[in-house]
């Protein structure tokens, strides 16, 4: 055996070595979940960045997941889940973000377009206009 494989390892370099090969194998597993609806928002295992209204960060971070009082509190309630009464499907943040025809002209007047992503809105830089968006389609305070 030779005498370098003896030699002490600094704590530093092998604290760092493994929490590199975690995030490693972590992010490899992060990229195998591409079914994942979260995953096409934000395809890094890193941390998103924060908003500085601890309101908005929850808003958006619920946006993400997709899980919203308005669109899951049926489960907590065992009700049916509420239904758009224009397009007669259940209400999701997709559908009431990206889909429902009933908001197109106010995501032409808050976004410019009416042909948009998830990642768009809500992705890592999430859309200046998205909560002045949320207000004025009475969204924002049923998230």
């Amino acid at each position: 055996m030779s005498d370098h494989m003896q030699q002490p390892v600094c704590y530093q370099d092998l604290k760092t070595y493994i929490q590199s090969y975690i995030h490693h194998i972590s992010q490899e597993t992060w990229n195998q979940q591409i079914l994942n609806k979260l995953h096409s928002i934000h395809p890094s295992t890193s941390h998103w960045a924060t908003l500085p209204v601890r309101r908005h960060d929850v808003c958006l971070t619920r946006l993400r997941i997709g899980h919203t009082r308005f669109t899951h509190k049926h489960l907590l309630l065992a009700e049916k889940a509420p239904e758009c009464p224009f397009c007669k499907v259940p209400y999701s943040v997709y559908h009431i973000l990206i889909d429902c025809p009933v908001f197109n002209h106010h995501r032409i007047t808050f976004f410019h377009t009416s042909v948009l992503t998830l990642s768009d809105l809500v992705g890592e830089s999430p859309h200046q206009n998205l909560f002045a968006f949320l207000l004025k389609i009475g969204f924002l305070y049923l998230i």
